[in-house]
């Protein structure tokens, strides 16, 4: 089947559409509903009916955008009506939530008049936080528009007109500094003069490039004064040239900007173009000229954009309205206007420039993203864009006055991490923790080129002092390679003496078959025996290791040198699994084979203290395959006895109970309606299973099928903080583990 039988089916499978209904609140019994509908609704109606305002505190019209459309001006199928305009109206809907979690009605207006649809969108004000005008064609477009941001108090953006401005503006940004050329001096020539290239010029105009300086080319050639046949949009930028056509105006012009039809740019008329010339081609599917003939034109270097998804620097208004509305709608904004646009396309360039997360290299077939001609833009599936430009919009929204809210940016900062997902709202805890005292982290594997940037994160965001350890020419090498603005602390085992550090080792493990010989040759040649003695020795507060070890070689090392703490004979590995409204921490995962009472005794204190650094307060369930004594056999035994310690141990100030089947474990009917003797009386957080293979059996289950994020494997029980990763962990996990051993050590 070919793409558009594909798509035909994608859409038709039942249910039909791309979208539904879900609700947010129990609707299980009667009190329920009747505190959904009648007659519990009429007290919020009612302060309503007092305080208009009060609809954002009792309804989802704060998170909620219309987005409407007469289907006059579809991209690629033009005036093909409100009703067949539906499946991208609701594919809108999809982008805002998968981005942005902002909830959408699409709303498809069978109206041509401009008048008509401007009175059909006012009247629905009480509905919406924000109007998204989608697929209108112009001039009706900028009259719909501008009338009905005089008319409503609520922020109106069309997307067709801003979206392209704003993320091709970025765009601009980054091509111009790497052209090493300014904004105010820039020659641009526009192939096109519809909606949404009059918005870009404008926008331009706004990041400082000079109206007189930009030619506008329609289908007539260059819109000039003297022309009688261009609106008055279009004599907006009508300026003197002496061009005569679209290719005589590209001659020495430094941008071409294309919103026009594809193949009108030969490789001729880029050659005529200013050294080191900057072309976005964006027209769709096919742009003016190709990305490779517009590269193969000249030998210097052109700086190019199209709006396909097959090229590098893809011009996508997904990197901007979503962001743009969230910004605007979690400050309550009134309007969407110059200053928050142009804040949105600042933070996108700035983004840009910043090391891309491995998840992303990912998703884009592992090519290569680094700052530089070929990624001037980052890429819309990069998570980090939220955290980035609705925060610049809200602000901006402040600076402005448009916005109704003031917003705590590290408090706003938070309310985005949860929006998403429970793991990084738990890790942003954490890392708030780390930034409050950051402590020194020996990064055993220093050579490795995920430590290298998790080295340069942690000290851009303030989390943790790194130590590299390893060969310093060739980290400073990868550092350099990769464009990382830093000065890495490294430490290089080969190059400085260290005999005090051998001395140690020896001490440590000299009746454990280890020579002197021996101890040098492991300290010289064996990071992770280096960082070992390291941190043991006070060199360094914490270590992580394993990103390129099997994960019993890498514990190895901390666990001969290190060891357990004073009061722990054992050491334990711990996921964090968050699920959307649930966080649950489990072990042992990675350590212990076959733990008897005793360990699993130790191993739940762990583990509870573990869950208290991230503001958890413990619930602990030892699992098995038997309910409180049903089933009778060593096995069972060994967690029973374990609840027995811990109930009998006055340190243990949190509830525990068990044996018990994990779905008595978290399901609370089960628990409160079958076992209500339990020691708990609400679900466990803390899932202590019997042995390592059902530990890891039940984490890997928990996250493949249940949906779940692991965060992990933290280790718990050493003497000094030590944490292994997992061989192939991204640059984030390294980075998270580095919070977690950062917190450890403020708790040591």
């Amino acid at each position: 089947m070919g793409l558009d039988d594909d798509a035909r089916e994608y859409h038709r499978e039942d249910p039909p559409g791309k979208i539904e209904i879900s609700t947010t609140k129990p609707t299980n019994t009667q009190r329920d509903l009747s505190l959904a509908y009648s007659p519990g609704v009429a007290a919020p109606c009612t302060d309503i009916a007092e305080d208009p305002s009060a609809a954002y505190e009792y309804t989802a019209k704060g998170n909620l955008v219309g987005v409407v459309s007469n289907g006059s001006a579809v991209l690629g199928l033009g005036d093909i009506g409100a009703q067949a305009s539906k499946p991208v109206m609701e594919g809108k809907g999809v982008l805002f939530k998968r981005f942005a979690d902002i909830d959408v009605f699409d709303v498809e207006l069978d109206l041509e008049d401009p008048t008509a649809m401007v009175d059909s969108i006012a009247a629905m004000e009480p509905t919406f936080g924000g109007i998204n005008l989608e697929d209108i064609k112009a001039p009706e477009c900028f009259v719909i528009e501008s009338e009905l941001r005089d008319r409503m108090n609520i922020p109106v953006f069309h997307d067709d007109q801003h979206g392209t401005a704003i993320i091709s503006g970025a765009a601009l940004l980054n091509a111009a500094d790497i052209a090493g050329k300014d904004l105010e001096d820039l020659e641009v020539v526009f192939s096109g003069a519809g909606a949404s290239a009059l918005a870009t010029a404008r926008f331009y105009v706004s990041l400082g490039v000079r109206k007189e300086n930009v030619v506008m080319c329609d289908s007539s050639g260059p819109i000039t004064p003297d022309r009688e046949d261009v609106n008055e949009y279009k004599r907006e930028f009508a300026n003197e040239t002496d061009a005569d056509d679209l290719a005589d105006a590209m001659a020495g012009a430094d941008v071409f900007v294309g919103l026009s039809v594809g193949g009108i740019v030969s490789q001729e008329m880029v050659r005529t173009m200013a050294d080191d010339p900057i072309i976005f081609a964006m027209a769709n599917p096919d742009p003016e000229i190709g990305y490779e003939e517009a590269k193969a034109a000249r030998d210097d270097e052109v700086i190019m954009a199209t709006g396909r998804s097959d090229y590098p620097n893809m011009v996508n208004n997904v990197l901007g309205f979503p962001f743009i509305f969230r910004g605007a709608l979690d400050v309550r904004a009134t309007d969407i206007d110059e200053n928050m646009k142009v804040a949105a396309a600042e933070a996108l360039a700035d983004l840009a420039r910043e090391d891309v997360p491995d998840a992303v290299v990912k998703a884009y077939g592992d090519q290569p993203l680094q700052f530089g001609p070929d990624y001037i833009i980052p890429k819309p599936l990069d998570p980090r864009v939220l955290f980035e430009v609705a925060p610049a919009v809200a602000e901006a929204a402040m600076e402005s006055g448009v916005a109704r809210e003031e917003t705590d940016p590290e408090a706003y900062a938070e309310r985005l991490e949860a929006r998403l997902g429970k793991s990084r709202e738990m890790m942003r805890v954490i890392l708030n923790k780390a930034k409050s005292d950051p402590k020194r982290v020996a990064l055993a594997e220093g050579t490795d080129e995920k430590m290298v940037r998790a080295a340069h994160q942690m000290t851009e965001q303030g989390i943790a002092e790194p130590i590299l350890v390893g060969n310093r020419d060739r980290i400073r090498e990868i550092a350099d390679d990769l464009g990382l603005a830093f000065d890495p602390t490294v430490v290089d085992p080969r190059e400085e003496n260290h005999e005090d550090y051998a001395d140690r080792l020896y001490e440590l493990r000299q009746r454990k078959g280890i020579t002197r010989s021996e101890a040098e040759e492991l300290i010289r040649r064996d990071t992770n025996y280096f960082a070992s003695v390291m941190v043991e020795e006070g060199d360094a507060d914490a270590m992580l290791t394993g990103l390129t070890h099997h994960y019993p070689s890498a514990l190895r090392p901390p666990l001969q040198v290190i060891g357990t703490a004073e009061d722990a004979d054992y050491a334990a590995g711990v996921y964090m699994l968050t699920f959307k409204n649930r966080v649950i921490f489990a072990a042992d995962t990675t350590v212990n084979l076959a733990p008897d009472e005793e360990v699993l005794a130790e191993i739940t204190k762990h583990t509870a203290d573990l869950a208290r650094e991230f503001n958890v307060e413990p619930r602990a369930a030892m699992l098995s395959y038997s309910n409180f004594g049903s089933v009778e056999n060593e096995g069972t035994r060994k967690p029973r006895q374990a609840v027995d310690l811990l109930h009998e141990d006055p340190e243990v100030d949190f509830p525990v109970d068990g044996e018990m089947q994990a779905d008595t474990a978290v399901v609370e009917e089960i628990l409160s309606g079958t076992y209500d003797f339990a020691e708990i009386d609400e679900p466990a957080n803390v899932l202590v299973f019997p042995n390592l293979e059902a530990g890891n059996i039940g984490y890997k289950l928990l996250q493949r099928l249940g949906g779940a994020e692991a965060i992990g494997p933290m280790l718990v029980g050493m003497d000094k903080p030590v944490h292994v990763l997992q061989r192939g962990d991204e640059v984030k996990d390294i980075v998270n583990l580095a919070g977690v051993a950062v917190v450890d050590a403020q708790e040591d």
